[in-house]
Protein backbone atom coordinates (compact mmCIF):
# COMPACT_ATOMS: atom_id res chain seq x y z
CA UNK A 1 0.00 0.00 0.00
CA UNK A 2 3.26 2.43 1.12
CA UNK A 3 2.75 5.74 2.71
CA UNK A 4 0.51 8.87 1.55
CA UNK A 5 0.58 12.66 2.10
CA UNK A 6 -0.54 11.56 5.86
CA UNK A 7 1.42 9.44 6.64
CA UNK A 8 4.24 11.56 5.60
CA UNK A 9 2.77 13.89 7.29
CA UNK A 10 2.66 12.11 10.92
CA UNK A 11 6.26 11.38 10.51
CA UNK A 12 7.18 15.12 9.84
CA UNK A 13 5.08 16.46 12.37
CA UNK A 14 6.55 14.32 15.18
CA UNK A 15 10.32 14.86 14.06
CA UNK A 16 9.53 18.78 14.26
CA UNK A 17 7.54 18.49 17.33
CA UNK A 18 9.87 16.12 19.24
CA UNK A 19 12.68 18.13 18.20
CA UNK A 20 11.24 21.47 19.50
CA UNK A 21 9.99 19.52 22.99
CA UNK A 22 13.55 19.14 23.61
CA UNK A 23 14.95 22.13 22.65
CA UNK A 24 12.27 23.54 25.31
CA UNK A 25 15.36 22.30 27.37
CA UNK A 26 17.35 24.72 25.87
CA UNK A 27 19.79 26.01 28.85
CA UNK A 28 22.76 28.28 29.55
CA UNK A 29 24.33 25.74 31.69
CA UNK A 30 27.39 26.69 33.63
CA UNK A 31 28.81 23.54 35.18
CA UNK A 32 29.77 20.07 33.72
CA UNK A 33 27.25 18.63 36.92
CA UNK A 34 24.27 20.77 35.15
CA UNK A 35 24.82 20.05 31.45
CA UNK A 36 25.80 15.91 31.98
CA UNK A 37 23.78 15.51 35.05
CA UNK A 38 21.37 17.78 35.27
CA UNK A 39 22.22 19.35 38.82
CA UNK A 40 20.39 15.64 39.90
CA UNK A 41 17.17 17.28 40.01
CA UNK A 42 15.47 14.10 37.62
CA UNK A 43 12.70 12.06 39.26
CA UNK A 44 13.70 8.59 39.55
CA UNK A 45 10.78 7.43 37.45
CA UNK A 46 11.52 9.67 34.55
CA UNK A 47 15.48 7.94 34.98
CA UNK A 48 14.23 4.67 34.73
CA UNK A 49 12.38 4.91 31.65
CA UNK A 50 14.88 7.05 30.09
CA UNK A 51 16.95 3.98 31.13
CA UNK A 52 14.55 1.63 28.85
CA UNK A 53 14.41 4.34 25.66
CA UNK A 54 18.31 4.61 25.77
CA UNK A 55 18.81 0.96 26.06
CA UNK A 56 16.46 0.17 23.32
CA UNK A 57 17.54 1.43 19.45
CA UNK A 58 15.79 1.08 16.15
CA UNK A 59 17.31 -2.37 15.62
CA UNK A 60 16.03 -3.16 18.63
CA UNK A 61 12.10 -2.76 17.98
CA UNK A 62 12.84 -3.95 14.10
CA UNK A 63 15.18 -7.06 14.61
CA UNK A 64 13.96 -8.34 18.05
CA UNK A 65 9.81 -9.49 16.17
CA UNK A 66 12.59 -10.51 12.92
CA UNK A 67 13.75 -13.49 15.70
CA UNK A 68 10.38 -14.40 17.16
CA UNK A 69 9.32 -14.74 13.31
CA UNK A 70 12.60 -16.53 12.42
CA UNK A 71 13.09 -18.84 15.64
CA UNK A 72 10.91 -18.57 18.97
CA UNK A 73 10.79 -16.51 22.18
CA UNK A 74 14.20 -17.73 23.49
CA UNK A 75 15.64 -14.37 23.34
CA UNK A 76 13.92 -13.88 26.48
CA UNK A 77 16.15 -15.96 28.51
CA UNK A 78 18.56 -13.53 27.49
CA UNK A 79 16.07 -10.52 29.26
CA UNK A 80 15.98 -12.75 32.52
CA UNK A 81 19.69 -12.22 32.76
CA UNK A 82 19.03 -8.76 32.25
CA UNK A 83 16.83 -8.78 35.64
CA UNK A 84 19.94 -10.05 37.69
CA UNK A 85 22.58 -8.15 35.89
CA UNK A 86 20.28 -5.04 37.36
CA UNK A 87 20.19 -6.20 41.30
CA UNK A 88 23.96 -6.87 41.18
CA UNK A 89 24.82 -3.08 39.52
CA UNK A 90 22.06 -1.70 42.24
CA UNK A 91 24.10 -3.08 45.20
CA UNK A 92 27.43 -3.57 44.11
CA UNK A 93 28.28 -0.41 41.65
CA UNK A 94 25.78 2.21 42.66
CA UNK A 95 26.57 2.98 46.30
CA UNK A 96 30.35 3.22 44.93
CA UNK A 97 29.36 5.67 42.36
CA UNK A 98 27.34 7.54 45.10
CA UNK A 99 30.93 7.81 47.47
CA UNK A 100 31.92 11.47 45.43
CA UNK A 101 30.71 13.87 43.02
CA UNK A 102 31.58 11.90 40.31
CA UNK A 103 30.21 12.71 36.72
CA UNK A 104 31.46 9.50 34.45
CA UNK A 105 31.61 5.87 35.05
CA UNK A 106 35.30 6.02 34.51
CA UNK A 107 36.60 8.50 37.54
CA UNK A 108 35.99 5.28 39.98
CA UNK A 109 38.46 4.09 38.24
CA UNK A 110 40.77 6.92 38.41
CA UNK A 111 39.84 7.05 42.47
CA UNK A 112 41.25 3.08 42.85
CA UNK A 113 43.53 2.61 40.02
CA UNK A 114 45.14 5.66 38.71
CA UNK A 115 45.28 7.84 36.06
CA UNK A 116 46.83 5.34 33.32
CA UNK A 117 44.21 2.88 33.60
CA UNK A 118 41.81 5.65 33.64
CA UNK A 119 42.63 6.95 30.35
CA UNK A 120 42.89 3.40 28.90
CA UNK A 121 38.77 2.31 29.83
CA UNK A 122 37.49 5.80 29.26
CA UNK A 123 38.96 5.00 25.78
CA UNK A 124 38.10 1.31 25.64
CA UNK A 125 34.45 3.26 26.03
CA UNK A 126 34.71 5.65 23.40
CA UNK A 127 35.75 3.31 20.63
CA UNK A 128 33.23 0.47 21.27
CA UNK A 129 30.63 2.81 22.08
CA UNK A 130 30.66 4.60 18.82
CA UNK A 131 31.30 1.49 16.44
CA UNK A 132 28.28 -0.18 18.81
CA UNK A 133 26.34 2.97 17.66
CA UNK A 134 26.94 3.20 14.36
CA UNK A 135 25.48 -0.03 13.56
CA UNK A 136 22.11 0.95 15.73
CA UNK A 137 22.23 4.44 13.65
CA UNK A 138 22.53 2.24 10.26
CA UNK A 139 18.58 0.89 11.40
CA UNK A 140 17.58 3.60 10.75
CA UNK A 141 18.27 3.59 6.85
CA UNK A 142 16.72 -0.13 7.02
CA UNK A 143 13.41 1.74 7.98
CA UNK A 144 13.47 4.65 5.90
CA UNK A 145 14.14 2.40 2.85
CA UNK A 146 11.02 0.18 3.49
CA UNK A 147 8.58 3.46 3.99
CA UNK A 148 9.78 5.53 1.33
CA UNK A 149 11.55 3.39 -0.91
CA UNK A 150 8.50 4.53 -3.93
CA UNK A 151 9.45 8.11 -3.02
CA UNK A 152 13.23 8.01 -3.32
CA UNK A 153 13.27 6.21 -6.12
CA UNK A 154 15.70 8.71 -8.09
CA UNK A 155 18.06 7.93 -5.21
CA UNK A 156 20.05 5.11 -5.11
CA UNK A 157 20.60 2.53 -2.18
CA UNK A 158 23.41 4.85 -0.75
CA UNK A 159 21.77 8.00 -1.47
CA UNK A 160 18.81 7.13 1.02
CA UNK A 161 20.96 5.90 3.74
CA UNK A 162 23.02 8.89 4.01
CA UNK A 163 19.53 11.56 3.93
CA UNK A 164 17.47 9.15 6.47
CA UNK A 165 20.57 8.94 8.76
CA UNK A 166 21.58 12.30 8.17
CA UNK A 167 18.04 14.09 9.47
CA UNK A 168 17.41 11.97 12.48
CA UNK A 169 21.74 12.51 13.89
CA UNK A 170 20.74 16.53 12.47
CA UNK A 171 17.56 16.78 14.95
CA UNK A 172 18.99 14.71 17.67
CA UNK A 173 21.84 16.44 17.64
CA UNK A 174 19.68 19.99 17.87
CA UNK A 175 18.13 19.42 21.28
CA UNK A 176 21.19 17.39 22.72
CA UNK A 177 23.37 20.37 22.04
CA UNK A 178 21.49 22.52 23.48
CA UNK A 179 20.09 21.04 26.78
CA UNK A 180 22.27 18.01 27.22
CA UNK A 181 21.06 15.34 29.74
CA UNK A 182 18.08 17.42 30.74
CA UNK A 183 16.75 17.33 27.23
CA UNK A 184 17.81 13.98 26.60
CA UNK A 185 15.94 12.21 29.63
CA UNK A 186 12.98 14.42 29.09
CA UNK A 187 12.53 13.42 25.41
CA UNK A 188 13.37 9.51 26.01
CA UNK A 189 10.06 9.53 28.58
CA UNK A 190 8.18 11.10 25.70
CA UNK A 191 10.09 8.80 22.92
CA UNK A 192 8.84 5.83 24.85
CA UNK A 193 5.41 6.24 25.27
CA UNK A 194 5.47 7.12 21.69
CA UNK A 195 6.78 4.07 19.89
CA UNK A 196 5.38 1.73 23.17
CA UNK A 197 1.91 3.33 21.79
CA UNK A 198 2.75 2.30 18.98
CA UNK A 199 3.44 -1.13 19.16
CA UNK A 200 0.72 -2.22 21.27
CA UNK A 201 -1.46 -0.51 17.73
CA UNK A 202 0.60 -2.98 15.68
CA UNK A 203 -0.80 -5.57 17.90
CA UNK A 204 -4.42 -4.89 17.96
CA UNK A 205 -3.98 -4.27 14.19
CA UNK A 206 -2.51 -7.58 13.21
CA UNK A 207 -5.41 -9.29 15.58
CA UNK A 208 -7.78 -7.39 12.96
CA UNK A 209 -6.33 -8.30 10.14
CA UNK A 210 -5.75 -12.09 10.50
CA UNK A 211 -9.10 -13.98 9.70
CA UNK A 212 -9.78 -15.69 13.10
CA UNK A 213 -8.06 -13.17 15.46
CA UNK A 214 -6.08 -14.55 18.51
CA UNK A 215 -6.97 -18.02 18.15
CA UNK A 216 -5.98 -18.34 15.06
CA UNK A 217 -2.71 -16.70 15.52
CA UNK A 218 -1.93 -18.90 18.53
CA UNK A 219 -3.01 -21.86 16.88
CA UNK A 220 -0.47 -21.27 14.32
CA UNK A 221 2.31 -19.91 16.24
CA UNK A 222 2.15 -22.83 18.71
CA UNK A 223 2.30 -25.43 15.96
CA UNK A 224 5.01 -23.98 14.96
CA UNK A 225 6.30 -23.55 18.15
CA UNK A 226 7.14 -19.95 18.36
CA UNK A 227 6.50 -19.86 21.87
CA UNK A 228 9.16 -21.82 23.21
CA UNK A 229 10.84 -19.71 25.97
CA UNK A 230 13.54 -22.04 27.35
CA UNK A 231 16.23 -24.69 26.32
CA UNK A 232 17.88 -26.18 28.81
CA UNK A 233 20.45 -27.45 27.07
CA UNK A 234 24.56 -26.40 28.04
CA UNK A 235 25.77 -25.36 24.31
CA UNK A 236 28.41 -22.57 24.19
CA UNK A 237 27.62 -22.31 20.34
CA UNK A 238 24.58 -21.14 20.63
CA UNK A 239 22.99 -17.97 20.92
CA UNK A 240 19.83 -18.50 23.19
CA UNK A 241 19.29 -21.00 25.78
CA UNK A 242 18.74 -20.82 29.64
CA UNK A 243 22.69 -20.63 31.00
CA UNK A 244 23.56 -17.93 27.97
CA UNK A 245 20.80 -15.99 29.22
CA UNK A 246 20.99 -16.01 32.79
CA UNK A 247 24.70 -16.02 33.11
CA UNK A 248 25.60 -14.50 29.81
CA UNK A 249 23.09 -11.19 30.34
CA UNK A 250 23.74 -10.86 33.97
CA UNK A 251 27.82 -10.08 33.37
CA UNK A 252 26.73 -8.29 30.00
CA UNK A 253 23.75 -5.77 32.04
CA UNK A 254 26.16 -5.76 34.71
CA UNK A 255 28.98 -4.33 32.24
CA UNK A 256 26.44 -2.52 30.54
CA UNK A 257 24.65 -0.38 33.13
CA UNK A 258 27.38 -0.50 35.26
CA UNK A 259 30.30 0.17 33.81
CA UNK A 260 29.14 1.85 30.39
CA UNK A 261 28.71 5.90 30.54
CA UNK A 262 25.69 5.97 28.58
CA UNK A 263 23.85 4.45 31.30
CA UNK A 264 25.99 5.29 34.71
CA UNK A 265 25.13 9.01 33.48
CA UNK A 266 21.49 8.05 33.84
CA UNK A 267 22.38 6.48 37.86
CA UNK A 268 24.60 9.59 39.02
CA UNK A 269 21.82 11.77 37.66
CA UNK A 270 19.75 10.36 40.58
CA UNK A 271 19.06 12.92 43.65
CA UNK A 272 19.94 10.12 45.53
CA UNK A 273 21.37 6.83 45.67
CA UNK A 274 18.08 5.00 47.05
CA UNK A 275 16.53 6.45 43.90
CA UNK A 276 18.96 5.66 41.70
CA UNK A 277 18.42 1.74 42.72
CA UNK A 278 15.22 2.15 42.39
CA UNK A 279 15.37 3.22 38.54
CA UNK A 280 17.59 0.50 37.81
CA UNK A 281 15.70 -1.67 39.22
CA UNK A 282 11.83 -0.83 37.71
CA UNK A 283 13.53 -0.38 34.64
CA UNK A 284 13.89 -3.97 34.09
CA UNK A 285 10.40 -4.79 34.73
CA UNK A 286 9.54 -2.49 31.68
CA UNK A 287 12.01 -3.93 29.67
CA UNK A 288 10.83 -7.25 30.05
CA UNK A 289 7.19 -6.09 29.01
CA UNK A 290 9.04 -4.57 25.93
CA UNK A 291 10.65 -7.31 24.67
CA UNK A 292 7.95 -9.90 25.18
CA UNK A 293 5.98 -7.22 23.34
CA UNK A 294 8.06 -7.16 20.28
CA UNK A 295 8.23 -10.45 20.41
CA UNK A 296 4.89 -10.94 20.22
CA UNK A 297 4.50 -9.30 17.66
CA UNK A 298 7.30 -11.24 15.44
CA UNK A 299 4.81 -14.74 16.32
CA UNK A 300 1.99 -12.47 15.08
CA UNK A 301 3.51 -11.97 11.94
CA UNK A 302 4.55 -15.21 11.41
CA UNK A 303 0.88 -16.47 11.61
CA UNK A 304 0.02 -13.47 9.28
CA UNK A 305 1.68 -14.59 6.21
CA UNK A 306 1.28 -17.62 6.62
CA UNK A 307 -2.66 -16.93 6.22
CA UNK A 308 -1.78 -14.44 3.78
CA UNK A 309 1.58 -14.96 1.87
CA UNK A 310 3.85 -11.67 1.15
CA UNK A 311 4.08 -10.34 -2.75
CA UNK A 312 8.19 -11.27 -2.23
CA UNK A 313 10.34 -13.20 -0.26
CA UNK A 314 11.36 -12.52 2.91
CA UNK A 315 15.23 -12.12 2.73
CA UNK A 316 16.14 -10.58 5.85
CA UNK A 317 14.03 -10.70 8.91
CA UNK A 318 15.13 -6.99 10.45
CA UNK A 319 13.05 -5.47 7.34
CA UNK A 320 9.76 -7.99 8.42
CA UNK A 321 8.40 -5.57 11.11
CA UNK A 322 8.86 -2.37 9.18
CA UNK A 323 7.49 -3.31 5.40
CA UNK A 324 4.55 -4.93 7.56
CA UNK A 325 3.97 -1.26 8.80
CA UNK A 326 3.83 0.35 5.33
CA UNK A 327 2.26 -2.32 3.01
CA UNK A 328 -0.66 -3.97 5.62
CA UNK A 329 -1.25 -0.69 7.95
CA UNK A 330 -4.25 1.88 7.32
CA UNK A 331 -2.69 5.30 6.60
CA UNK A 332 -2.27 7.50 9.51
CA UNK A 333 -1.14 4.44 11.79
CA UNK A 334 1.26 3.88 9.20
CA UNK A 335 2.62 6.94 9.66
CA UNK A 336 2.20 7.16 13.66
CA UNK A 337 4.62 3.48 13.97
CA UNK A 338 7.24 4.51 11.35
CA UNK A 339 7.30 7.54 13.85
CA UNK A 340 7.97 5.40 16.68
CA UNK A 341 10.26 3.35 15.25
CA UNK A 342 12.51 6.83 14.46
CA UNK A 343 11.28 8.06 17.92
CA UNK A 344 14.14 5.16 19.67
CA UNK A 345 16.51 5.97 16.81
CA UNK A 346 16.89 9.40 18.33
CA UNK A 347 16.60 8.71 21.87
CA UNK A 348 19.07 5.85 21.98
CA UNK A 349 21.66 8.35 19.44
CA UNK A 350 20.89 11.16 22.01
CA UNK A 351 22.10 8.98 25.12
CA UNK A 352 25.32 8.48 22.87
CA UNK A 353 25.82 11.79 22.40
CA UNK A 354 25.93 13.08 25.58
CA UNK A 355 27.68 9.82 27.19
CA UNK A 356 30.38 10.39 24.62
CA UNK A 357 30.35 13.97 25.30
CA UNK A 358 31.04 13.64 28.63
CA UNK A 359 33.69 11.06 28.94
CA UNK A 360 35.61 12.97 26.46
CA UNK A 361 35.55 16.05 28.25
CA UNK A 362 35.93 15.01 31.92
CA UNK A 363 37.89 11.89 31.92
CA UNK A 364 40.04 13.06 29.21
CA UNK A 365 39.94 17.17 28.92
CA UNK A 366 39.89 18.15 31.85
CA UNK A 367 42.65 15.50 33.23
CA UNK A 368 44.71 17.03 30.51
CA UNK A 369 43.91 20.72 30.49
CA UNK A 370 43.03 21.12 34.74
CA UNK A 371 43.80 24.85 34.60
CA UNK A 372 40.74 25.26 32.14
CA UNK A 373 38.10 27.22 33.03
CA UNK A 374 34.44 25.68 33.29
CA UNK A 375 32.85 27.73 30.59
CA UNK A 376 35.95 26.45 28.56
CA UNK A 377 34.45 23.30 29.29
CA UNK A 378 30.76 23.90 28.40
CA UNK A 379 31.37 25.23 25.26
CA UNK A 380 34.07 22.61 24.21
CA UNK A 381 31.03 19.79 25.66
CA UNK A 382 28.90 21.17 23.34
CA UNK A 383 31.57 21.43 20.34
CA UNK A 384 32.13 17.52 21.56
CA UNK A 385 28.53 16.90 20.80
CA UNK A 386 29.15 18.14 17.45
CA UNK A 387 31.99 16.61 16.69
CA UNK A 388 30.79 12.91 18.03
CA UNK A 389 27.39 13.28 16.09
CA UNK A 390 29.51 13.35 12.60
CA UNK A 391 31.85 10.25 13.73
CA UNK A 392 28.61 8.29 14.64
CA UNK A 393 27.29 9.24 10.90
CA UNK A 394 29.79 8.06 9.34
CA UNK A 395 30.31 4.67 11.37
CA UNK A 396 26.97 4.23 9.95
CA UNK A 397 27.38 4.51 6.92
CA UNK A 398 30.18 2.38 6.86
CA UNK A 399 27.55 -0.56 8.82
CA UNK A 400 25.54 -0.83 5.83
CA UNK A 401 26.65 -4.19 5.10
CA UNK A 402 25.94 -5.71 8.22
CA UNK A 403 24.14 -9.07 9.11
CA UNK A 404 21.12 -8.77 11.52
CA UNK A 405 22.20 -5.43 13.33
CA UNK A 406 20.60 -6.25 16.99
CA UNK A 407 23.32 -9.38 17.05
CA UNK A 408 26.12 -7.22 15.38
CA UNK A 409 25.47 -4.39 17.70
CA UNK A 410 25.45 -6.31 20.87
CA UNK A 411 28.48 -8.66 19.70
CA UNK A 412 30.55 -5.57 19.52
CA UNK A 413 30.04 -3.75 22.55
CA UNK A 414 30.24 -7.34 24.35
CA UNK A 415 34.05 -7.41 23.31
CA UNK A 416 34.76 -4.16 25.44
CA UNK A 417 32.01 -5.20 27.74
CA UNK A 418 34.55 -8.11 29.27
CA UNK A 419 37.58 -6.62 30.17
CA UNK A 420 35.67 -3.16 31.58
CA UNK A 421 33.19 -5.15 34.23
CA UNK A 422 36.72 -7.41 35.01
CA UNK A 423 38.22 -4.05 35.93
CA UNK A 424 35.35 -2.91 37.90
CA UNK A 425 35.26 -5.57 39.52
CA UNK A 426 38.74 -5.63 40.89
CA UNK A 427 38.28 -2.27 41.74
CA UNK A 428 35.27 -2.69 44.11
CA UNK A 429 35.66 -6.32 45.54
CA UNK A 430 39.51 -6.37 46.00
CA UNK A 431 41.96 -3.94 48.11
CA UNK A 432 44.82 -5.95 46.96
CA UNK A 433 44.97 -5.38 43.44
CA UNK A 434 46.82 -2.63 41.46
CA UNK A 435 46.99 -0.47 38.45
CA UNK A 436 49.83 -2.60 36.76
CA UNK A 437 47.75 -5.85 37.42
CA UNK A 438 44.56 -4.53 36.61
CA UNK A 439 45.94 -3.01 33.18
CA UNK A 440 47.72 -6.55 32.46
CA UNK A 441 43.92 -8.29 33.12
CA UNK A 442 42.36 -5.74 31.15
CA UNK A 443 44.68 -6.54 28.41
CA UNK A 444 44.22 -9.90 28.34
CA UNK A 445 40.19 -10.04 28.83
CA UNK A 446 39.83 -8.23 25.64
CA UNK A 447 42.26 -10.24 23.98
CA UNK A 448 40.39 -13.20 24.58
CA UNK A 449 37.23 -11.58 23.73
CA UNK A 450 38.43 -10.69 20.12
CA UNK A 451 39.66 -14.14 19.80
CA UNK A 452 36.00 -15.11 21.21
CA UNK A 453 34.36 -12.96 18.59
CA UNK A 454 36.86 -14.15 15.43
CA UNK A 455 38.54 -16.95 16.10
CA UNK A 456 35.54 -19.15 17.23
CA UNK A 457 31.64 -19.50 17.20
CA UNK A 458 31.08 -19.60 20.96
CA UNK A 459 28.26 -17.19 20.75
CA UNK A 460 28.38 -13.48 21.50
CA UNK A 461 26.12 -14.13 25.02
CA UNK A 462 29.17 -15.86 26.79
CA UNK A 463 31.72 -13.07 25.64
CA UNK A 464 31.47 -10.51 28.87
CA UNK A 465 31.26 -13.40 31.30
CA UNK A 466 34.30 -15.40 29.93
CA UNK A 467 35.96 -12.02 29.23
CA UNK A 468 35.07 -10.24 32.92
CA UNK A 469 36.57 -13.74 34.66
CA UNK A 470 40.01 -13.54 32.86
CA UNK A 471 40.16 -9.97 33.84
CA UNK A 472 39.57 -10.43 37.17
CA UNK A 473 42.02 -13.60 37.49
CA UNK A 474 44.39 -12.31 35.69
CA UNK A 475 44.60 -8.93 37.61
CA UNK A 476 44.30 -9.93 41.02
CA UNK A 477 47.22 -12.71 40.41
CA UNK A 478 49.30 -10.26 38.50
CA UNK A 479 49.01 -7.66 41.34
CA UNK A 480 50.22 -10.73 43.79
CA UNK A 481 53.19 -11.57 41.65
CA UNK A 482 53.91 -7.95 40.47
CA UNK A 483 56.05 -5.92 43.46
CA UNK A 484 53.56 -2.79 43.19
CA UNK A 485 52.12 -1.57 46.27
CA UNK A 486 48.22 -1.57 45.84
CA UNK A 487 46.42 1.49 45.79
CA UNK A 488 44.27 2.08 48.74
CA UNK A 489 40.37 2.75 48.65
CA UNK A 490 39.89 6.44 48.07
CA UNK A 491 36.36 8.82 48.48
CA UNK A 492 37.97 11.45 47.19
CA UNK A 493 37.58 11.93 43.44
CA UNK A 494 39.63 13.74 40.85
CA UNK A 495 38.87 17.14 39.79
CA UNK A 496 36.11 17.54 36.93
CA UNK A 497 35.44 21.01 37.54
CA UNK A 498 36.54 24.48 38.88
Amino acid sequence: MGLNTLDLGVIALYLAGVTLFGLRFRSRSRTLKSYFLADKSIPWWAISLSIVAAETSTLTIISVPGLAYDKDFRFLQLVLGYLLGRILVSFLFIPQYFRGELVTAYQLIDRRFGKRLHFIVAGIFLATRAAAEGVRVFAVAIVIRAAMGALLGNFSDLGRDVCAIGIVTLLTLAYTFEGGLSAVIWTDVVQLAIYIAGTITAVFTILHLVPGGWPAIHTIAANADKFRLFDFSFNLTSTYTLWSGLIGGAFLTAASHGTDQLIVQRLLAARTQRQSQAALLTSGLVIFIQFSLFLLIGAMLYAFYKLIPPTSSINRTDTLFPTFIVTRMSHGIAGLLIAAILAAAMSNLSAALNSLSSTTIVDFYSRLRPQSSEAQRIRLSRASTVLWALVLFALAILSRNGGKVIENGLAIASIAYGGLLGVFLLGVLTRRASENGAILGFILGFAVNLYLRFGTSIAFTWYVAIGSIVTFITGYLASLILPIKPVAVSTEVPPCSN
